[in-house]
């Protein structure tokens, strides 16, 4: 099981920045997470995961309603911005205890060259180099309020009818990434709860 170290930042740390990128993927500098997303976001690094428990369904989440950009669109389990000298396996550690309150384990990276850019109805930009991860858990989510409003696991099957049926209910990048995640999100052999 990972998890992040006991004195791992939050996110309302002055270290709290995201990793600006030059079109190439390069890193170039940095910027305060609070204040990078605009109108005119500059390119940055992310990262999505897509988690998974035993009887194979996924974690669908829905996002505070007091979040600067997509309030309250469901979306993929979590989604963050590894720092600088911080491993994408420690980012997503960081982010699933901060954001969902649990330890995950068996990550493996599903689309290493997702990219996106997408407005939201604000007029705020996402602008990221964005990596897509799988990962497991087998502890049950106790979300921060301040980043889930909601949350629901879903059989894989179900995920994929929604995006095919009703893309405008979830994040651009949930339905970006979602058809090409479709072998990697394992069918669930149970039944609906």
């Amino acid at each position: 099981m990972v998890r992040p170290p006991p004195s791992t930042p939050t996110n309302s740390d002055p270290q709290d920045h995201v990793i600006l990128l030059d079109e190439d993927g390069t890193a170039r500098g940095l910027a305060p997470r609070a204040t990078v997303h605009t109108a005119t976001t500059p390119l940055h690094l992310a990262f999505s995961c897509h988690l998974m428990r035993a009887d194979g369904k996924v974690l669908l989440t829905r996002r505070a309603l007091s979040k600067r950009t997509w309030p309250g669109v469901w979306t993929n389990s979590f989604c963050g911005h590894p720092r600088q000298g911080e491993s994408m396996e420690q980012a997503l550690a960081r982010h699933a205890g901060h954001e969902l309150g649990i330890g995950i384990h068996s990550i493996s990276e599903a689309l290493p060259d997702f990219r996106y850019r997408a407005v939201d109805a604000s007029g705020v930009v996402e602008n990221e180099i964005c990596p897509v991860f799988v990962a497991e858990t087998d502890e049950e989510p106790r979300p921060h309020p301040a980043e889930v409003a909601e949350l629901r696991w879903v059989h894989p099957q179900e995920l994929h009818a929604l995006v095919e049926l009703s893309p405008w209910t979830l994040s651009p990048w949930a339905v970006a990434q979602l058809p090409a995640l479709h072998g990697l999100l394992r069918p669930s052999s149970g039944g609906s709860s």
